[in-house]
């Protein structure tokens, strides 16, 4: 499918949002952890569970929609994704239990990873497979300003009118962005052959899982994102519990550490006119392991400053704004009809890993901050060694097929 170049910034813009609001319903109501903690008359341990909840829903959800969105085309199933969103993010408003909440973000990461699944498939409908790491450093683009805004906006809701409105304001957003899908988004053409049984949707993810750059890719990318996860969970009781922040202070300092990813991901289109997506991923995992490595050890030595911490994590997640465009690119190249199961499978991946990192801060939670850098640097260093042994072993093994042969 070709689109007008006119057309083209407005849809990379929408893609972007489509892909960013699961992030940005995560970042925007985690400066309220202990209001909403206080309110709900539990712990902060207990409000980290709906984040965890959140990523449940989003991994599982995805591989629903998958099938879906190449069945029936892009728009509808992502309508109903975002009707669904909208409908949960108001019963967050009213919500008056913490059981209730970690309930209804698991409902709304179902509806909000309808956007994130098509917004991958989209791009390989759209654009041609030589052009898609640059359009999802684009994407990173729109993102990436997803934590800059959303904790600073969240904090200053929190502030003026109390974290309840914090849903009301993603469902005011929500529905501003099914407005621009039903009338901005071109329609894609559905596929009445591709069956929703479960025998044969299991036998097109098994075909997906076949082909080695998808696994090497998925999981390495997927791993090295898990690492931002547990940031994400770690970083209020982090930074407002251990540094002593305000909730609007959390949120300045969560938009300065996400501009490292931000610029990253912009930086990344430079350095893909010289450089292969793999030679930049591989470079970019090597990075964050060594920086997850000092994470770690200045934690264990109990040296880590605000200072410092800051500075780490900005490095941390800079290496991720090359790893997440160039890894999800190489994941989703070889697909073309099967995008959309690809696109599920890939984020399914991403966020399983990413919720048992997320799990694991809040079950290790000790007081300390040696939780989330622990997990940190192992989800860094794990992704790194994965893609050096399993390029290794492609290599291996396409050698000795040749030699076969």
């Amino acid at each position: 499918m070709t689109i007008e170049k006119k057309k083209r910034f407005v849809i990379i813009v929408l893609l972007g949002l489509l892909a960013a609001l699961g992030p940005f319903s995560i970042d925007m109501y985690l400066p309220g952890f202990q209001a909403i903690a206080t309110d709900l008359g539990t712990n902060i341990e207990k409000i980290q569970m709906s984040l965890t909840s959140f990523f449940v829903g989003i991994a599982s959800g995805q591989l629903v929609y998958g099938p879906l969105l190449d069945r029936f085309g892009r728009k509808t199933p992502l309508i109903v994704g975002l009707v669904i969103y909208i409908g949960a993010s108001i019963g967050c408003v009213f919500i008056q239990t913490a059981d209730g909440l970690i309930l209804l973000r698991f409902v709304q990461a179902l509806g909000s990873c309808g956007g994130m699944v098509a917004s991958r498939a989209l791009v390989r409908d759209y654009f041609p497979a030589s052009e898609t790491a640059k359009i999802f450093s684009l994407l990173m683009l729109v993102i990436g300003v997803s934590p800059i805004l959303a904790p600073t906006l969240g904090g200053m809701v929190i502030h003026l009118w109390g974290w309840h409105f914090i849903f009301a304001f993603l469902a005011v957003l929500t529905a501003i962005i099914a407005l621009g899908v039903i009338f901005v988004l071109p329609k894609s053409e559905a596929n009445p052959q591709v069956s929703l049984m479960p025998r044969p949707i299991i036998r097109g993810f098994i075909q997906v899982l076949k082909t080695p750059a998808f696994i090497i890719y998925a999981i390495a990318g997927g791993t090295a994102s898990s690492g931002m996860y547990a940031y994400l969970s770690g970083s209020p009781y982090v930074m407002m519990d251990i540094y002593g922040l305000t909730e609007q202070q959390y949120g300045w300092v969560f938009g300065l550490v996400a501009a490292g990813l931000i610029t990253s991901s912009q930086l990344n289109n430079l350095l893909l006119k010289r450089h292969s997506s793999a030679t930049v991923a591989y470079y970019a995992l090597m990075m964050q392991a060594i920086v997850g490595l000092c994470l770690f050890l200045f934690a264990i030595l109990d040296s880590l400053s605000l200072f410092s911490i800051i500075f780490l994590i900005f490095c941390f997640l800079a290496c991720q704004g090359f790893v997440f465009p160039n890894t999800s690119a190489l994941a989703l190249n070889p697909f073309s009809k099967s995008a959309g199961s690809a696109s599920a499978l890939l984020g399914s991946i991403q966020l399983t890993i990413g919720a048992v990192a997320s799990a694991l801060v809040s079950m290790l939670h000790n007081n300390t901050y040696i939780p989330m850098t622990s997990i940190m640097a192992f989800c860094a260093v794990s992704s790194y060694l994965i893609l050096i042994f399993a390029v290794r072993w492609t290599k291996k093994k396409s050698k000795s097929n040749s030699q076969s042969q």
